[in-house]
């Protein structure tokens, strides 16, 4: 005996009440992409003849002048060290905040906030606004450069470290107290074992992504292989502009790659 056939016009994934709450969330959020375009002064005549633009620049770009490949690979070199100095420092502040910044470890509420106020002030601003705030202090050059990467990195390599620190096992730290150790011994053998893998790995991922801003930083005059990339563009050298991005791009491919490796010798 064959059971009935079920009435499948009755069956609906989702109820009158969510169709009409699904259909209005897509026209207000039309409604309101179409303002946020309206609102802006758009130039749509150079939009459409951007590809044009953009053929004819990359056309002046072909082929690349090597001829001051020399003193880019050594404003390189320099961008390289500014990442790397900046984030030795930047790991350094970290610690300290993202103990104070962590609800397990900090003393009371007034050094949590203060803590979390730190790391939010240093990710809301961006880095290109750090370098020219440093410009204006320590003057054009690799110090303003390095300040300013470092200050941007705080709040990364801080927030990730406060939440690896909020995320441990309670077990050890109780262990611990319960034979008197110090502060200081609770937080060299409970704590710090249980966040070093999380350490190294923001360490060298924080390191990878300051390669890249640093990159940057010369076009407000913080030193590092913008410099050279910005006195191309205002020259109208499109070759040497083409020969500075691809130094830039096997710059950054380099920095994967030795982030990857030294990602898999040490986690």
């Amino acid at each position: 005996m064959s059971l009935p056939d079920m009435d499948r016009d009755d069956w609906s994934r989702f109820t009158t009440r969510q169709r009409l709450t699904r259909y209005g969330s897509l026209i207000v959020t039309l409604l309101v992409i179409a303002w946020s375009v309206s609102s802006i002064d758009v130039i749509w005549a150079w939009v459409w003849d951007a590809p044009s633009q953009m053929g004819d620049l990359l056309a002046r770009m072909f082929p690349p002048d090597p001829r001051n490949l020399p003193n880019i690979l050594q404003v390189l070199w320099e961008t390289v060290n500014i990442a790397t100095i900046a984030t030795f420092f930047a790991v350094l502040i970290s610690l300290p905040v993202a103990y104070l910044a962590a609800r397990n470890t900090t003393p009371n509420l007034a050094t949590l906030w203060l803590g979390r106020f730190i790391l939010v002030s240093s990710r809301s601003i961006n880095t290109i606004i750090w370098a020219l705030l440093f410009v204006a202090i320590f003057g054009p050059g690799v110090v303003a450069g390095i300040v300013a990467i470092m200050f941007r990195s705080v709040g990364f390599i801080g927030k990730l470290l406060g939440e690896a620190i909020e995320e441990i096992d309670r077990r050890p730290v109780e262990a611990l107290e319960a034979t008197g150790a110090s502060r200081l011994k609770v937080i060299v053998y409970a704590i710090v074992p249980q966040v070093m893998p999380t350490f190294w790995a923001v360490s060298i991922l924080r390191w990878d992504i300051n390669l890249r801003e640093s990159t940057v930083l010369g076009l407000v005059g913080a030193g590092g292989i913008g410099i050279i990339l910005q006195g191309a563009i205002d020259t109208f050298n499109w070759p040497e502009v083409a020969m500075v991005l691809l130094a830039i791009l096997a710059l950054v491919i380099l920095g994967e790659i030795a982030s990857a490796m030294i990602r898999r010798r040490i986690l």
